[in-house]
């Protein structure tokens, strides 16, 4: 299980807290909604989870034991909002082994089938994928390392409805066994996951 307790995030920069106190628990096979305005600390909460910023205070723990930010950082895969802007690598192939020491091809075969990229040729440059291809990509390069936790920061941002649902579709496989947490302003999209909800204002993370 996923858990923060009491969880701030007060950099020295801005004036006031982007994350106050902080709780929330996630258990395997199940998927957290995170909703909340834009600059209520949505992205900050999953940069914080994932060991990319260090809290204030809190602690944020698996299976009940605190984790450091390299612990967070080896069970926690993060997937930013339009991750396609984030890509390196000039082909498909050199994308997917940025940060892997040694990478067999049954294994980079195995999750290319898993989010539906196994028909796109390896040397194909990322940018030439559709949105929701290059969706998919963004996905594999994390199952790669093999989360126990997975941070998806609005992965249906300006996607169409059919492209959508079919990234839903491979979410709901994804969380067998995984959690996912889940920002987006649009929470009824993933009504199919039986999500646990959760508001985000002003720093503050309320049930809803």
């Amino acid at each position: 299980m996923l858990s923060l307790e009491r969880v701030s995030y007060h950099p020295a920069t801005v004036p006031c807290p982007l994350l106050r106190q902080v709780s929330m628990a996630v258990k395997p096979g199940e998927t957290a909604v995170v909703m909340g305005a834009s600059g209520a600390g949505k992205s900050t909460l999953l940069e914080v989870v994932a060991g990319l910023a260090r809290p204030s205070q809190g602690r944020i723990c698996w299976q009940g034991e605190p984790m450091d930010r390299r612990q967070r950082h080896r069970r926690c895969g993060l997937v930013f909002q339009f991750p396609e802007r984030h890509f390196l690598g000039l082909t498909v192939r050199q994308e997917l082994q940025l940060g892997q020491r040694r990478l067999r091809e049954e294994r980079l075969g195995a999750v290319l089938t898993q989010v539906g990229l196994n028909h796109v040729p390896p040397q194909q440059p990322p940018e030439r994928l559709s949105g929701g291809q290059q969706r998919r990509l963004a996905l594999a390069v994390q199952l790669l390392r093999d989360p126990q936790v997975l941070l998806l920061d609005e992965p249906t941002a300006g996607l169409d409805w059919s492209v959508r649902h079919s990234l839903l579709e491979l979410l709901g496989q994804l969380q067998t066994g995984r959690v996912l947490v889940v920002v987006t302003h649009e929470p009824k999209l993933f009504a199919p996951l039986k999500p646990l909800c959760w508001r985000l204002q002003d720093g503050a993370l309320e049930p809803c």
